[in-house]
């Protein structure tokens, strides 16, 4: 069912991350050391106006936060290392342009997702969002039709949309991501193998107690 990447067509994963920063990679890393596949692509922010039913367009969000970049970029360094070496899927120069969520399929709980990029589409269970706004999140929730009440997190995890350095005010800090990172990925990894136990943590991501 997979295709080349880079192919135009579509491919299969479990996870589709949007966001090959801080909190994408931190994820990847998470859903690897649990046995769980998911490819990574460039960070988008969501914009839905006008879109058919179910669809939301994506447009780039990627400011930086000056106060704690050092300290970013040292974990992304590690994170980097670690994606190389454990065969991670961090495509950077792949951009999410639309977001189309299906019909779950019969006896399942949560929908499927569509992640379109210009080279193609990515299919997957499970959809990962860095870097957006809730006032961002709450239109996309509308967009699929959905209603939303006050915990837009927990609207989001229904469907099958997590979030990782997401919807605070203050960007968080390093170590807040990779903490959020850490419950998602274990999350993620729950649901895929409810009966499976984590793969031990391994490499530099390990050190860094992500």
């Amino acid at each position: 069912m997979s295709s080349m990447p880079g192919s135009a067509g579509t491919e299969q994963t479990t996870t589709v991350i949007i966001g090959s920063g801080l909190s994408g990679l931190a994820v990847a890393a998470e859903l690897r050391r649990n046995g769980v596949d998911s490819i990574v692509v460039d960070g988008l922010d969501l914009l839905g106006t006008g879109q058919p039913a179910n669809t939301t367009s994506l447009q780039r969000c990627d400011a930086a936060d000056s106060a704690t970049l050092r300290e970013r970029n040292e974990i992304l360094r590690h994170q980097r290392n670690y994606a190389a070496s454990h065969s991670v899927d961090v495509r950077n120069t792949t951009r999410a342009v639309q977001l189309t969520m299906l019909e779950a399929p019969e006896n399942a709980g949560a929908p499927q997702w569509q992640v379109h990029t210009p080279t193609g589409i990515l299919l997957a269970d499970h959809i990962v969002l860095t870097r957006c706004a809730h006032s961002q999140l709450r239109r996309m929730i509308n967009d699929f039709g959905l209603a939303v009440g006050r915990n837009v997190a927990a609207a989001m995890r229904a469907i099958g949309i997590y979030l990782v350095g997401v919807g605070e005010l203050i960007t968080p800090s390093p170590k807040e991501v990779l903490r959020q990172a850490k419950t998602v990925g274990q999350a993620i990894s729950a649901k895929v193998n409810p009966d499976g136990g984590a793969f031990p943590a391994t490499g530099n991501l390990a050190m860094l107690g992500c």
